[in-house]
């Protein structure tokens, strides 16, 4: 037996990677690693280390990395897309074509008034810059003023004198801009408010607005800057290395204001970042995006969101909770899809467009939102120029006044939540309070997600994402759809008819009584 065990080892030159004496001799071995090919022509097929090293199961949290999940994806994309076809057969069979060209519910009223609108709300604009020249020119007045008490053998109190003098223009100019900024919404929401009843027309002429009271305000606070630094050149703090080339009041100018205007930023520069030239052929292929995408959420919401939106009327109506509840999740995914193509359209389409055109080089509109773990970074990477408008002169000045971070962000959301009121509510002509309610909703939300990253124990990142996804686009806005959708029916659709039926009824019954 031992001359063939060793007659065995002798001749078992082609399996390398296994000790056969050792094995023999009871002693431990370590399998040599060795090619497929010679594991393939081995003799002894059945002998080598299956289970070598201790391994873990690739789903698992202990796993040493995190496994490609491209299969998981393309599921996933082929099963939207068989559920959405289904439903759109299904949707097809039951309701026939209701997409209208020639049909609309809009008047010619909506039409003129939106026009004036969009003419007239940039006037504000222009008004800040003329409170703006005055007030550069009276910072050039008391800059002299100042060199020339410098001249002079009192010149500390002469200086104090000439700042004094110009912080009392500086309030007045504050409160013109005060008033400017508070006219410019005031008018555009109550001519929306009033005169405009397509809700459509109204959101486009409220979000203009909104957007030019945002840059107003941005243009006043970063000017009110540079004539400080202007006027406190050895108190200040060094500017930015980039407003080297425009620096104050140089950028008092039409052309400067004029760029500010049209550029996709809400927060004024003396000078922006450009790039070298525009590229026509990228113009064109972003707005034949826009175009696009536009045509696309027109008919999802007409041909499937609006029959959803109808048949959920007689449940709210009747508070049938369960088929409240179904309707959201039926809701649920035609909202976010038209969500997900509007902010494709706008923030990566039409503002990388719009940025092309005007050579404008910093194209950071938003972040990774839809990876993130909690509700407080999606808020500060999915809409860049309003977080950037938000941190600039809402929450830093704030902080740098005493004020804890914690109460500055929530006066930030209170300030959020009432403008996504007036963008909703405004243009349908119902100020419930549900958008202003959710932007307040995010705060325990953002405490929630936050205490998640820190538990040990639970993949704290991942329960984020998902009570994100689950909060703001599975229950948060198909339910502020409904509620709105109901609010505009019950005053000027079938709801509203309803009451009044049931009304008319109920006066007969006491009639008859």
């Amino acid at each position: 037996m031992a001359t063939l065990v060793n007659t065995a080892i002798a001749t078992s030159t082609d399996v390398p990677n296994i000790n056969l004496r050792a094995m023999y001799n009871g002693e431990s071995t370590q399998p040599v690693p060795s090619s497929r090919k010679q594991m393939r022509d081995s003799k002894y097929r059945h002998v080598f280390a299956t289970h070598s090293v201790g391994r873990n199961s690739c789903l698992s949290q202990d796993a040493e990395k995190t496994p490609n999940f491209v299969g998981f994806r393309n599921l996933m994309v082929l099963v939207l897309i068989v559920s959405n076809l289904r439903l759109m057969i299904e949707n097809f069979r039951k309701y026939g074509v209701l997409i209208c060209i020639h049909c609309h519910d809009y008047r010619r009223q909506d039409v003129v008034y939106g026009l004036l609108l969009y003419l007239l709300v940039p006037c504000h604009l222009f008004v800040a810059f003329i409170i703006e020249l005055a007030a550069a020119q009276q910072a050039r007045g008391a800059l002299a003023r100042m060199k020339k008490a410098g001249d002079d053998h009192d010149t500390p109190t002469k200086q104090a004198q000439a700042r004094r003098s110009f912080n009392s223009t500086w309030r007045i100019v504050a409160f013109l801009h005060g008033i400017n900024a508070t006219f410019n919404l005031m008018i555009a929401t109550t001519v929306v408010y009033y005169h405009i009843h397509h809700p459509g027309i109204g959101t486009l002429c409220e979000l203009h607005a909104v957007i030019v009271w945002l840059k107003v305000c941005s243009y006043a606070f970063t000017n009110r800057d540079l004539r400080h630094a202007l006027l406190n050149p050895n108190n200040s703090q060094p500017l930015p290395e980039i407003y080297q080339s425009c620096p104050y009041p140089k950028n008092i100018n039409w052309r400067n204001l004029c760029y500010f205007w049209w550029a996709p930023t809400l927060v004024y520069q003396p000078v922006y970042p450009r790039t070298t030239h525009i590229r026509w052929a990228f113009v064109f292929r972003h707005l034949l995006e826009v175009v696009g995408l536009s045509i696309v959420i027109w008919i999802a919401s007409a041909q499937y969101a609006a029959p959803l939106l109808q048949n959920s009327l007689d449940k709210i109506f009747t508070l049938d909770f369960v088929s409240i509840a179904e309707r959201v999740m039926k809701l649920s995914t035609i909202s976010l899809f038209c969500w997900l193509c509007g902010f494709f359209a706008i923030f990566q389409s039409f503002l990388n467009a719009l940025a092309e055109m005007m050579r404008f080089a910093d194209r950071e509109f938003y972040g990774d939102w839809w990876n993130v773990s909690s509700i407080r970074t999606y808020w500060t990477t999915w809409n860049k120029p309003v977080t950037n408008f938000m941190r600039r002169h809402i929450y830093s000045p704030l902080v740098g006044r005493g004020c804890p971070p914690a109460l500055a962000q929530i006066i930030v959301f209170l300030i959020s939540g009432a403008l996504h009121e007036l963008l909703v509510g405004v243009p349908t002509h119902n100020v419930l309070g549900v958008a202003f309610a959710g932007m307040m909703f995010q705060i325990p939300l953002i405490a929630l997600t936050d205490a998640l990253q820190k538990m040990k124990g639970i993949r704290g990142k991942m329960a984020g994402n998902m009570i994100f996804w689950i909060s703001f686009c599975l229950v948060g806005q198909p339910l502020a759809a409904l509620l709105y959708f109901f609010a505009w029916q019950a005053k000027y659709g079938s709801v509203s008819k309803e009451w009044q039926e049931r009304g008319s009824l109920g006066m007969m019954l006491l009639r008859r009584r």
